[in-house]
C-alpha cells in the first residue's frame, strides 16, 4: 500500500499456491480474501464475515448478516444439487487499492491500484477433467493447514494476554480481559471454515479445542 503495508501475499504450498489480501494496516492486519489454486477461495467483508465462498462446484455471495444473495455453478462441474446456475460478473471492492473481478472459474483477478500504478494477479483454476468425462474429486482443506491456522490464533492470543500482564502486572483481573477484534474475527473464520469442509469431527473438535482454549 502507499503506506508501506504489505497487500498482497502471494506464497506456494506444496503444490497449491496460495493468494492473500491483507488490510492496510502496520499491525495484526486482518486477512480479506484468500484464493489457493485448489479452486477454494474466500473474501471476507471488512468487518469478518464471509463475502464470497467459491469451490470447485461453484460459489455463493453472502451479504453482510450472512444471509445468501446468490449462487452460481461452474459449466464444467457435476452436482446434484440441482440445475446449473450461471455466474453473472461480479466485481468487489475489498478497500480503497483492491478490488477482485470473477467473470469464470479460471477468469477471477484480484487488481491492486495506487499511485497511478496497476497489478493485476489472476487467482483463478480451471478444474481438470478425466478422459471418462467425470472430474476429479474435489479437492479439500488440507487437516494440516487447519491446525496451523488455529495454533496460530492461540499463539496470538496467548502472547495477547503475556503484553496485558506485562502492561498491567498488578491487575489481578487480566486473564478475563477479551482478546482484541481481530482475533475474535480469525477465530470465527476458523469455526466457519470447520463447518464448510468435509473434515472428520475428530478434526473439527481438536480445533474448536485449540481456539477456544
Amino acid at each position: 500500500y502507499p503506506s508501506g503495508n504489505l497487500a498482497i501475499i502471494v506464497i506456494r504450498e506444496g503444490k497449491w499456491f496460495i493468494c492473500i489480501v491483507q488490510e492496510d494496516k502496520p499491525n495484526n492486519a486482518e486477512i480479506q480474501a484468500v484464493f489457493k489454486s485448489n479452486g477454494r477461495s474466500t473474501c471476507y467483508y471488512p468487518h469478518g464475515t464471509v463475502w464470497i465462498n467459491m469451490n470447485v462446484q461453484g460459489g455463493q455471495y453472502l451479504d453482510r448478516a450472512g444471509s445468501r444473495v446468490r449462487r452460481w455453478t461452474w459449466p464444467n462441474s457435476v452436482t446434484s444439487s440441482g440445475p446449473l446456475v450461471p455466474l453473472s460478473p461480479i466485481f468487489i471492492s475489498l478497500n480503497q487499492h483492491v478490488g477482485v473481478r470473477i467473470v469464470g472459474q479460471d477468469k477471477i483477478t484480484v487488481s491492486f491500484l495506487a499511485l497511478g500504478q496497476q497489478a493485476k494477479f489472476n487467482v483463478g483454476t480451471k478444474v481438470q477433467v478425466s478422459p471418462a468425462g467425470q472430474l476429479r474429486p474435489p479437492a479439500q482443506l488440507s487437516e494440516d493447514d487447519l491446525l496451523l491456522l488455529a495454533l496460530r490464533v492461540r499463539i496470538l492470543r496467548l502472547f495477547d494476554k503475556l503484553r496485558g500482564c506485562l502492561s498491567f502486572p498488578a491487575n489481578e483481573q487480566w486473564d478475563k480481559i477479551k482478546p482484541p477484534a481481530y482475533l475474535i474475527t480469525q477465530t470465527l473464520k476458523i469455526l466457519h471454515l470447520c463447518t464448510t469442509s468435509d473434515l472428520s469431527e475428530e478434526l473439527r473438535s481438536s480445533v474448536r479445542a485449540i481456539v477456544n482454549a
